[in-house]
């Protein structure tokens, strides 16, 4: 703690006061602040965590069928069966707010697969994995969505925490102690005050006798 640089007088004490006591509200609002952050990313890191696991399961069965296909066909037969296959597929990106916090949120749309492939040739598993990989679009655009939120969450908290301290353990200890430092130099003026006004008036009774 460190007195601050100011004169020792009332006016300053209750400037000083005054400016511990918007410190305190400030403190108590980034508090409140700091534990719905800390709720919000709790749940929203577990829901990215779910999100991610469905989605890492979306993808590989995805994958399991493209290499089911390429094996039976070849990777060339396959490429040409994609550059037939239409793609009807879009996401959409929405925002909401939580404390001054602009949290994502994003939305993956597949449209039902058009097949566009030949018969000669090209194997199921090629339609199977175009349907596959489109249904894993909603979930991988609910999980970039989430992970966004979870990492501008975190930086929000981290932020909110360097406030309060800046509060806590600098600025209000400080004013604290200046204020108590301030009052003690004020109340020992008055005493030196009341003793020089009381000898004066013991002198000026003892002239008159």
């Amino acid at each position: 703690m460190a007195l601050l640089d100011l004169p020792a007088t009332k006016s300053s004490l209750l400037a000083l006061k005054r400016q511990l006591a918007f410190a305190e509200e400030g403190y108590s609002l980034l508090d409140q602040k700091r534990e719905l952050l800390l709720g919000e990313l709790t749940v929203t890191s577990g829901r990215a965590r779910q999100a991610r696991l469905k989605a890492e399961d979306a993808l590989r069965r995805a994958f399991s069928a493209l290499r089911e296909a390429t094996l039976d066909a070849g990777s060339s037969a396959v490429d040409r069966a994609a550059l037939g296959a239409r793609a009807a597929h879009k996401a959409e990106i929405g925002e909401r707010r939580l404390m001054g916090v602009r949290l994502p949120e994003a939305y993956g749309m597949a449209e039902p697969a058009f097949t566009a492939f030949g018969p000669g040739g090209t194997p199921a598993a090629a339609d199977l994995a175009g349907k596959l990989f489109a249904g894993a679009l909603p979930l991988l655009a609910g999980l970039a969505g989430l992970e966004t939120a979870v990492l501008r969450l975190a930086r929000e908290l981290k932020k909110t925490q360097r406030r309060c301290n800046a509060l806590s353990k600098r600025l209000m200890p400080d004013c604290r102690e200046t204020i108590s430092f301030l009052s003690g130099n004020l109340e020992e003026r008055e005493r030196e005050s009341l003793i020089v006004l009381k000898m004066a008036r013991d002198r000026l009774r003892s002239s008159r006798e």
